[in-house]
């Protein structure tokens, strides 16, 4: 028998209403705004992404993990070899100061301290006429890692659902109206990148292109690419030079690929454009549910490993507490009592 150590406290002291067991979600009857604090963050380890549930205009705040200002450098100080063993004495004679003085003339870098993780950009998506709504609701599902807004404008209620595939590497978000033919609105790229590229393509794609930033003396090198496509029940799907805009959709699909140069800390030889095209075509092909099915499974493999549930004792003002730890789904329990 495998043996599983747990660390197990014991809770005293408790005292709670009996209540159903809940699903475990943060929720929220407000939008973002423009705090970044309050957006929703969904990863898949690779991707990430912060959902603001915005309803007139939502932002969709993307990361990839190897986008970072600067590039391969060495910010190593030649003479800290050298200097060394005299820090060493000075330390060993207690004469910390002078050991610290010479270390940070010796040791420590004389060039980049370290570069900045940087995001992607923003996907934007832009709902003419749904500033004033009812209904509002937003949520982050932690047991499934999917964040999801729904709010009604009028008789219509509309819904979005987006996560970030560990298995299919893209981010996917979908978006339903109630009612057949109301679903109408654009997606633009914005990044704080300089010098980056949005544009739309014949193949009805937005793309997001660019290069990270120099900072502390060492020139950005990692290029980026982001790929945005739209698959749509009903309606029509237009473009223009810098949009992908839909209108009197049922319901829509947005695919979000990401990808860099990066191959490792000093090789930025990689085809970002083949590898993000290739996470989006593979993905593309799969609806929302089919790429949700596994990207849960994936999830929940790791999530359920581990589980706490606080509970209290049945009777309306019981004062003993349980506490059940499940690790690789073997219980322990644990009661206590006031007093």
């Amino acid at each position: 028998m495998r043996s599983i150590a747990c660390l197990v406290f014991l809770v005293q002291s408790l005292t709670g209403f009996s209540q159903n067991k809940s699903v475990l979600k943060l929720w929220y009857n407000k939008p973002s705004g423009a705090v970044w604090e309050n957006a929703l963050p969904i990863g898949n380890g690779r991707l990430g992404a912060m959902i603001y549930g915005n309803v007139g205009r939502e932002t969709i705040q993307l990361n990839e993990q190897t986008v970072w200002s600067g590039g391969p450098n060495r910010n190593d100080n030649p003479d800290a070899l050298a200097a060394l063993p005299e820090v060493r004495r000075l330390v060993f004679d207690g004469k910390q100061k002078e050991a610290e003085q010479l270390a940070n003339k010796s040791i420590l870098t004389k060039k980049s301290h370290g570069q900045m993780f940087q995001p992607v950009g923003s996907l934007n998506l832009t709902f003419d006429g749904h500033d004033t709504y009812t209904n509002y609701y937003r949520e982050l599902d932690i047991e499934r890692a999917v964040a999801k807004t729904s709010y009604t404008v009028g008789d219509v209620t509309y819904t979005r659902e987006v996560l970030a595939s560990f298995p299919d590497n893209v981010i996917v978000m979908q978006l339903t109206a109630s009612k057949p033919g109301k679903l109408s609105f654009s997606a633009s790229f914005s990044t704080q990148h300089k010098p980056s590229n949005s544009k739309t393509s014949s193949a009805n794609e937005l793309t997001l292109s660019g290069t990270t930033s120099d900072h502390e003396g060492v020139k950005g090198m990692v290029k980026f690419k982001g790929i945005t496509r739209i698959n749509t029940v009903g309606g029509v799907l237009l473009t223009n030079d810098t949009s992908l805009i839909v209108k009197g959709a049922s319901a829509a699909t947005i695919y979000i690929a990401i990808a860099t140069n990066f191959t490792n800390y000093k090789d930025l030889s990689g085809d970002e454009n083949a590898r993000a095209a290739g996470y989006l075509t593979k993905a593309y092909a799969k609806s929302f549910t089919a790429l949700l099915i596994p990207h849960v499974a994936a999830y929940q493999h790791y999530f359920n490993r581990v589980r706490f549930d606080l509970s209290a004792s049945a009777g309306p003002r019981s004062t003993a507490s349980t506490l059940v730890i499940r690790c690789a789904r073997r219980p322990i329990r644990c009661a206590g009592r006031r007093g």
